[in-house]
């Protein structure tokens, strides 16, 4: 076996599962999930009928670089979105969504016989990108978060020598579970990082078309685009159709960027085996032509938003955030582990623990920056997390005052 599968962690929902094996949730009130980010919204009916019209390319073998249209109605939807125009031929490469895509990029980037390379990602964090790190080879140092900025990356706290030994930099935003956006400035900061060590940016956006402000969050090739950085060295974006079209299980996106880079992921996919079915790549360029069904989708998060935040606010710390569709909310006593157990236990309502979503780090302050705190994923219907919101309101309410004081 690959002894390097040991290094692995569990993933959070498992280590969720294994510390609430013991709690049979009350079994009067039915049970609520806010704990994984699924979307739950209705699949629009234009990609429905473009899978059913795509059934007679299953008597074909796909192409790893996908079809001319995708990539065209790929390139086509960039520039729309954000005024960059790529090359459809060099600069785009559809993925079976972005998670696949995020964890094989660091096979592609990481040399297994360097020893030191290390592989940077925010704390609190996407679990794919420790894992991806490990499993090629690499360590992963984690970047210290300020809470005074909303969990933003403190990238000032990163040493020269760790940029030094860095080959891959991770970065999300939106941020999950945060739902920060990281300004013009920041996006400044990391491609002068990356031109003086030479390590690649991969930017997880798969959360950018959910968002609360007026203007939509900065993607990166935009960013890039804008300093003068046009050629896209050593960037590539990532996202996918998961949320912006409430189709997780179509596995479904992109990378787009650095084309010396797509070329040579498009030669690991290719070994891989990788390739987007035809009934999929169909589908994806419905999704990626139609932007009314993306326009429906962010008003209802923007309506359920509006409803349950205020009435969360209430009992815990909590307030819009930039975009995505989590809630990252500071609980009372700062014990998030309990807090979320008592709550399924008593009013069977599921959330996640943000301690399960960061890496405790020695002389960070403080060490899990999930610490105290819990992720929501507002992804049922309004009514849903309407109650959902309810039942923490009264489950809070009705902590003992032991429980509520700070350690």
């Amino acid at each position: 076996m690959n002894p390097l599968l040991a290094r692995l962690h569990p993933y959070p929902f498992e280590r969720w599962r294994e510390l609430t094996a013991d709690i049979t949730p009350n079994p009067a009130l039915r049970p609520i999930s806010l704990g994984i980010g699924e979307p739950k919204h209705a699949t629009p009916a234009l990609i429905e009928e473009a899978l059913m019209k795509a059934l007679p390319t299953l008597s074909a073998y796909p192409a790893t670089l996908g079809e001319p249209a995708l990539r065209e109605a790929i390139a086509g939807w960039v520039q729309r979105r954000y005024g960059v125009a790529l090359n459809p031929g060099t600069q785009v490469l559809p993925v079976n969504g972005s998670r696949e895509a995020l964890f094989a990029l660091a096979q592609t980037v990481l040399d297994p016989a360097e020893r030191d390379a290390l592989v940077v990602c925010p704390n609190p964090f996407y679990q794919i990108y420790e894992g991806a790190a490990l499993l090629g080879g690499a360590m992963t140092h984690f970047v210290p978060s300020d809470p005074a900025r909303n969990f933003a990356a403190d990238w000032a706290a990163v040493s020269e020598a760790t940029w030094a030994r860095t080959r891959l930099l991770y970065v999300c935003s939106p941020g999950n579970p945060t739902g920060a956006v990281m300004p013009l400035s920041e996006w400044q900061t990391l491609f002068e990082l990356s031109e003086r060590h030479g390590f690649v940016i991969a930017s997880d956006e798969c959360y950018s078309e959910i968002y609360f402000r007026d203007e939509p969050p900065l993607g990166a090739l935009q960013a890039a685009q804008a300093l003068g950085r046009s050629e896209f060295k050593n960037l590539v974006a990532l996202t996918s159709l998961s949320k912006r079209s409430n189709l997780p299980g179509l596995r479904s996106g992109f990378v787009a960027g650095d084309a010396l880079l797509i070329k040579a992921f498009l030669l690991y996919r290719t070994y891989h085996g990788s390739a987007m079915g035809g009934l999929v790549q169909r589908a994806s360029i419905a999704a990626w032509n139609d932007e009314a069904h993306v326009v429906a989708n962010r008003e209802l998060y923007r309506q359920k938003f509006a409803q349950v935040t205020p009435l969360l606010a209430r009992v815990l710390d909590v307030q819009l955030p930039d975009a995505a569709f989590y809630l990252w909310a500071g609980v009372p006593g700062r014990d998030e582990v309990a807090y979320a157990r008592g709550l399924l236990a008593q009013y069977n309502v599921q959330v996640l623990p943000g301690s399960l979503l960061a890496r405790s780090v020695a002389g960070h302050t403080p060490p899990n920056p999930g610490t105290g705190r819990i992720r929501m994923a507002l992804v049922a219907p309004v009514a849903e997390c309407l109650e959902a919101a309810e039942r923490i309101v009264r489950y809070t309410q009705e902590l003992p005052e032991e429980f509520t004081e700070s350690p």
